[in-house]
């Protein structure tokens, strides 16, 4: 995609309907159960739940497909799962929204992750966690990494998805990035602690505060400007990176990318749940490095989404008209 520098927000968000976002990693089905608790069990001393609704939600990578989606962007999933009934209900899930599941692997040998939450009034009781974290077999990467190359060429950018499960390995992080550069299309990084150090040659790489210093092993003050940069410093430089686009919480964002940095500090909110905001702010700043816009354009309209999200309870998509009407209002992008 050629380079679209200088537009405006209206232009950049109609931009968004163009792009074909390929989201690799763990998907995951989210099982929620309501209830109301009455009495105590009489086999053990633990609540009955009387169950009054169900509900399934995509989960892992699911809730980034559901934000790129959002943006008005096409999201594709390639990911490996079981051909178990989660796996069945996983992949409905994916089908009744619309989106692309041409990336999809069914495998016997594996279960499909499913996280059910039990929930009595508005107290989590339990959570029941079905998964494995096992990296997927030789032939399940060899098939990943097959697929992965098929759907690259008519993408406009990757996002990897990392959630530990093993459906991403060393292996198939190089072998995916490797054939990305060279089809000129960037690469986005959601890390987790396991891969941290593998991304090697990536476009953008988004760890939280905490993820930096746990994958650095690397303790630094963070409101110290010259240790948090020296710190930002040896991440591009072990890792080859790009740029790096650093979430600090109540702080807001740091980017470094293009030899440009900024700290954006967060946007005063009414925070109801934080879940899912990193969802959000890798999904944005794929958009935007899809888009070729400036360091300032990405760490700033991601940091806004991010915030956004936050403000509603539970796990929900970017809404993309509150998004851009924010926007306009900030003044995030120069006329």
């Amino acid at each position: 995609m050629s380079p679209v520098l200088d537009m405006t927000i209206d232009e950049l968000f109609d931009q968004f309907d163009s792009l074909r976002v390929l989201i690799i990693g763990d998907v995951m089905l989210d099982s929620y159960v309501w209830g109301r608790v009455e009495r105590i069990s009489p086999e053990a001393p633990v609540p009955v739940v009387t169950v009054q609704r169900r509900e399934l939600r995509l989960g892992g990578a699911g809730n980034v497909l559901l934000n790129v989606q959002a943006l008005g962007a096409e999201a594709i999933i390639c990911s490996v799962i079981g051909t178990d009934g989660p796996g069945d209900m996983l992949e409905g899930q994916l089908c009744d929204r619309g989106l692309n599941c041409d990336g999809l692997i069914r495998s016997d040998s594996r279960i499909t992750t499913i996280k059910e939450r039990i929930i009595a009034g508005s107290q989590q009781v339990v959570r029941v966690d079905t998964e494995t974290d096992k990296t997927i077999t030789a032939e399940e990467q060899a098939k990943l990494v097959a697929k992965a190359k098929e759907l690259i060429p008519t993408c406009h950018v990757i996002i990897f998805e990392d959630y530990d499960k093993g459906v991403l390995s060393r292996d198939v992080i190089a072998e995916i990035t490797d054939f990305a550069n060279e089809k000129g299309i960037p690469t986005v990084v959601d890390p987790k602690k396991r891969n941290f150090l593998a991304y090697h040659n990536t476009t953008l790489f988004k760890p939280n505060l905490k993820e930096l210093r746990e994958g650095l092993k690397l303790d630094f003050e963070v409101d110290n400007a010259d240790e948090f940069q020296m710190a930002v410093n040896q991440l591009k430089e072990q890792l080859n990176l790009k740029g790096a686009l650093i979430t600090l919480s109540e702080r807001g964002v740091f980017i470094d990318y293009n030899g440009e940095q900024h700290l954006l500090p967060a946007h005063v909110r009414q925070i109801s749940d934080v879940s899912g905001a990193g969802d959000t702010v890798i999904s944005i700043a794929a958009c935007c490095v899809a888009l070729k816009q400036p360091p300032h354009v990405i760490a700033g309209l991601s940091n806004l989404g991010g915030g956004l999200v936050c403000e509603s309870v539970g796990v929900v998509p970017i809404d993309k008209a509150q998004l851009k009407e924010e926007a306009k209002e900030k003044l995030l992008l120069k006329f």
